[in-house]
């Protein structure tokens, strides 16, 4: 795997270590919460979708 080096603020890498678990790595969190954030954001699409169109439910097809 390659690799870089990042700059994060001390406070950011203590907000990285509660999130994470013992022997994870920074990446590890990382990648956790990247995949968090893009169920959250799936999830506030399909709201949006429903919020602003018409739906007919499949039961009442």
């Amino acid at each position: 795997m390659d690799s870089t080096t990042i700059q994060i603020s001390k406070e950011t890498r203590e907000k990285l270590k509660e999130v994470g678990h013992k022997g994870q790595t920074y990446d590890e969190i990382i990648e956790n919460l990247l995949e968090i954030s893009r169920k959250a954001m799936f999830f506030n699409e399909l709201d949006r979708i429903a919020d602003a169109e018409e739906f007919v439910p499949l039961d009442k097809l």
